[in-house]
């Protein structure tokens, strides 16, 4: 077994021990490999050892992979998404973690028309109100639950959520979002199945709050070296 392999292996045993411990079913939760910044090569390793969801974060990036690499691959947008490259986003992710208004989201919704497409989406919330993140606030996505359900040409999944830097205090905020998610399905016609909540350092905790899919980077492919 190679490196990348036994630590895909590794990280599947740690997400199985947590859904056991929270009393969940091992393989509900999905691991979502992070090859952002990473080449092609990697991804194909990984795939090789039986991996299949990516997560991408720039579409310029990620679209060379794209082509490149096994048609079995489901790819996941993860970045920030401007609208000039919402359309290219569209048709190329069938899974997009970062929807972060409603207005993003209505012209989502109009472009996946255009394309014939029906992304699944999850929805960015900015749970801990921090002014240096974007995102839906609590209230803002109460107040826009009806709309969103509304969408014709998106599937919204579910809730994302990336905690503040205090590593102590991300479990305190992993169970807020859950709690948002399960008052949103109370309050609207949104069914909202899964979260996307939980990174290399904290995963084990988002796991034990509900999370439904995990974003892991670092802990598979090693630290990233970005640019200058």
């Amino acid at each position: 077994m190679g490196e990348l392999a036994g630590r895909l292996a590794a990280l599947r045993g740690r997400i199985d021990d947590a859904c056991r411990r929270a009393g969940r079913e091992t393989g509900e939760v999905t691991l979502l490999a992070v090859s952002k910044t990473f080449p092609a090569e990697a991804v194909q390793e990984a795939h090789a050892a039986g991996q299949r969801c990516f997560g991408e974060s720039r579409q310029q990036e990620a679209a060379p992979k794209i082509e490149a690499l096994p048609a079995d691959i489901e790819w996941h947008f993860i970045g920030g998404l401007q609208r000039n490259k919402a359309r290219k986003v569209v048709t190329a992710f069938p899974v997009i973690h970062s929807v972060d208004s409603l207005r993003l989201a209505e012209y989502l919704d109009r472009v996946a028309g255009e394309e014939g497409r029906r992304p699944r989406i999850y929805l960015e919330v900015n749970v801990a109100g921090e002014e240096s993140k974007g995102g839906f606030s609590p209230e803002e996505l109460l107040a826009s639950a009806q709309e969103l359900a509304a969408f014709r040409h998106l599937q919204v999944e579910g809730l994302m959520a990336i905690p503040p830097d205090e590593q102590s205090e991300a479990r305190r905020w992993f169970a807020a979002t859950r709690e948002l998610r399960d008052r949103l399905r109370a309050e609207s016609s949104l069914t909202l199945p899964g979260l996307s909540m939980g990174m290399s350092a904290d995963f084990e905790d988002a796991v034990l709050e509900g999370s439904s899919i995990v974003r892991v980077g670092s802990a598979l492919f090693g630290y990233r070296s970005y640019p200058a």
